[in-house]
């Protein structure tokens, strides 16, 4: 009978089993701890205190200083264009002929006219001189001599009547020649030679604009004018008059590059807008400002500096509740922080309320920044105040 043999496993198999479930085991006894990130990194300054100059900002249009539209005053053709369109011209410069001998004509028969009007002025002062002289000899009658007095009365008025109307010629006659009246700049002609103009109306010819110096119109609210009045101690008169200092920028220019001053205020506010109409006036030597533009303007509130807290604009949030600042307390906890806006200086937001001056403003991982988390801040570099600008 035969004998059955079993197998012994093999030994190498029955220690990773071993090996196994003694790693098994050690993995079942650790937990999963979770470890909290750091506090994320955030860049403060504090506030920067220097002298600044409280200004007011505004929109409003270029306007010529002067504007005249160069008009056909008397009748006839159209003789010459003495300029081209677009042409700077200077004061008293001819422009346009209008035909002329028709007006020279109408001068010699005025002139010759009160020639005539002379001859019988000076023939009936002599008959009244010798009627007279007969008169005292009783060998002329009273009658003849009152007629004479008349003649004599009749031609002096006829006289005055005939310079008068060689004085009207001679105004004609010097409206047939166009001239400029002031340097400036013209626009296109709007009639050519060979038309009829003046017939009936007074055709305009052309239009020429004076831009050197060149006016700036804009509008103050009812909230600021009382405000510079009483910063100013003065009325926008008497701010006229002591040529309050305005600074204009173009749509295209950053800052504002032009300098001039207030030249006028209107005396009433607009009941319907609540504003108050002001103009001021620029130099404009290379007429590069021209009219109808845009215009970026700045006043001052008040002619002395004053000192007042400046973080960078990239600092200032807006919210529902309006602008803000996000802080680190001493705890290093971002705490919010509402404030009060002014102008702004050279990249510069100037606070006017909300800060001391000793807090720690976060200028750099405001998004990282949450309100009541923690954050590890970091000092900006130092800066060097910048200087009030004036412009």
């Amino acid at each position: 009978m035969a004998r059955m043999t079993v197998r012994e496993p093999r030994r190498p198999i029955i220690w990773v089993s071993v090996l196994a479930l003694l790693v098994w085991a050690a993995a079942c006894g650790d937990r999963n701890v979770y470890a909290p990130p750091p506090p994320p990194k955030v860049i403060v300054s504090q506030p920067i205190r220097q002298s600044v100059t409280d200004y007011l900002e505004f929109t409003g249009n270029t306007q010529a200083f002067n504007t005249v539209k160069l008009r056909a005053r008397v009748e006839g053709f159209l003789e010459k264009v003495l300029f081209q369109d677009g042409d700077r011209v200077k004061k008293g410069q001819v422009l346009f002929i209008i035909q002329q001998n028709t007006y020279q004509a109408k001068l010699q028969q005025a002139e010759a006219e009160v020639l005539a009007q002379k001859a019988r002025l000076e023939h009936a002062q002599t008959e009244f001189v010798r009627f007279s002289s007969l008169l005292r000899q009783k060998a002329a009658a009273q009658t003849d001599v009152d007629r004479w007095r008349y003649e004599r009365d009749a031609a002096r008025a006829a006289v005055l009547a005939g310079e008068a109307n060689r004085e009207l010629a001679k105004l004609n006659l010097s409206y047939t020649t166009v001239v400029a009246p002031f340097d400036g700049r013209i626009d296109r002609r709007l009639k050519d030679v060979g038309n009829l103009v003046g017939a009936g109306e007074e055709t305009v010819l052309a239009e020429i604009n004076q831009i050197d110096p060149i006016y700036a119109y804009y509008t103050i609210n009812e909230r600021d004018l009382l405000q510079v009045m009483a910063h100013a101690q003065e009325s926008p008169e008497e701010a006229e008059k002591g040529k309050w200092p305005i600074y204009m920028g173009l749509a295209n220019q950053p800052g504002y590059p032009y300098e001039g001053y207030l030249d006028f205020a209107a005396i009433t506010v607009n009941p319907n807008t609540g504003t108050l109409l002001l103009r001021g006036v620029f130099p404009n030597p290379q007429a590069m400002i021209l009219p109808g533009l845009f215009a970026r303007l700045r006043a001052p509130v008040h002619a002395t500096q004053r000192s007042a807290l400046l973080v960078p604009q990239e600092a200032i949030g807006f919210d529902q509740l309006g602008p803000y600042v996000l802080l680190v307390n001493d705890k290093n906890v971002v705490e919010r922080r509402s404030v009060t806006l002014g102008a702004v200086f050279d990249k510069l937001q100037v606070i006017q309320e909300g800060l001391k001056g000793s807090e720690q403003v976060i200028v750099d991982g405001l998004l990282r920044a949450i309100p009541g988390r923690q954050v590890h801040p970091e000092l900006a570099a130092a800066k060097e105040p910048s200087k009030s600008p004036q412009k």
